[in-house]
């Protein structure tokens, strides 16, 4: 009904809620301890799943969609605080927010006192505090909706989410919509990335897992290409070849990011390293190479023109002024 409360909507039933929130101390000052909008981050639970600061579920249930509303805590139902505010923090700083926390049991994590890497979540581990939350509902949705968020997901899941994520960013590349693909082939290697930083470097599985990288970094430089990114493409394709240094498809793409850069020496190096390495494209080879040397030749005429421009405006302006000698000095 209009005007009712979640509570009210969702009685008898579970909802996944999107919400930011602002932490505050309870001091004179009502110092921010965390901002989720500051952090670009938005927080979501879903009601029913006994979040570890259970009060939230109460305090948003409360709540109508796009309300924002104030709620003072006791200490009491703030002891979990520090433990949700690092996860939140690692999120925004690209970090496992799982990360220290694994192959331990619920009564083991409640009473680690040891540093969450934060001071000031520290002060809070050891006393915790009464807390001010400012919380802006903005979403509510059915569990069955739910995407989870790669970070969240545990080894198996991300494993299973990186085929879909390539074909998904393989179906846009043939649309053309590059930005959309390059994300879709980025969250897959990042997946893969997390799996494989828990794994000995240059061990058997840490190799496989490099294998399953490589094409769709390889699909993400394509798409930095198109979207005019040259220097990330130099970046990432340099890391590929520190790793691999036969890789044909790291060269090829390479050289065009230097020929894009006006890279010439890097480009034609780039180039027949790749018809070197497999000579079945020695004929594109041949054809970048050309259109290289056309666009550097056409380079050179323009900066010969415009550095003629410069000299001739520079000789105009001092013709103008023959007798102007050099300034008297202020005293």
């Amino acid at each position: 009904a209009p005007g009712a409360t979640l509570a009210q909507q969702t009685e008898g039933t579970k909802a996944f809620l999107t919400f930011h929130f602002q932490t505050l101390k309870d001091d004179f000052e009502h110092t921010v301890i965390d901002d989720s909008r500051q952090a670009g981050i938005p927080m979501e639970i879903i009601v029913g799943k006994l979040f570890k600061i259970e009060v939230w579920e109460t305090l948003l249930t409360s709540m109508r969609i796009g309300e924002v509303a104030e709620f003072w805590c006791d200490a009491i139902h703030t002891g979990m605080y520090a433990l949700v505010s690092k996860g939140m923090r690692r999120i925004a700083e690209g970090k496992d927010p799982l990360e220290g926390q694994k192959h331990r049991c619920g009564m083991g994590n409640m009473f680690d006192y040891h540093s969450t890497g934060y001071a000031d979540l520290d002060e809070l581990q050891r006393a915790p505090q009464p807390l001010i939350f400012i919380m802006e509902l903005f979403k509510v949705d059915d569990p069955s909706s739910y995407k989870r968020d790669t970070w969240a997901m545990n080894k198996e899941e991300k494993l299973s989410a990186v085929p879909v994520l390539h074909s998904e960013g393989n179906r846009l590349v043939l649309l053309k919509r590059y930005q959309e693909a390059a994300a879709k082939y980025q969250e897959a290697v990042i997946c893969l990335r997390n799996i494989q930083a828990k794994e000995k470097p240059w061990a058997e599985d840490w190799l496989s897992l490099e294998k399953l990288i490589t094409p769709l970094v390889l699909n993400y430089c394509q798409c930095q290409l198109e979207l005019g990114e040259y220097y990330e493409v130099l970046e990432h394709t340099t890391d590929l070849l520190q790793k691999n240094k036969e890789n044909v498809k790291a060269y090829f793409k390479r050289a065009k990011a230097h020929a894009a850069v006006w890279n010439e020496k890097e480009a034609r190096e780039d180039f027949l390293r790749v018809a070197q390495l497999d000579p079945s494209l020695a004929a594109a080879v041949k054809k970048e190479l050309r259109l290289l040397g056309e666009t550097m030749r056409e380079k050179r005429v323009e900066d010969r023109q415009r550095y003629q421009g410069l000299f001739h405006h520079y000789q105009c302006r001092t013709a103008e002024s023959p007798g102007r000698g050099p300034r008297a000095r202020l005293r």
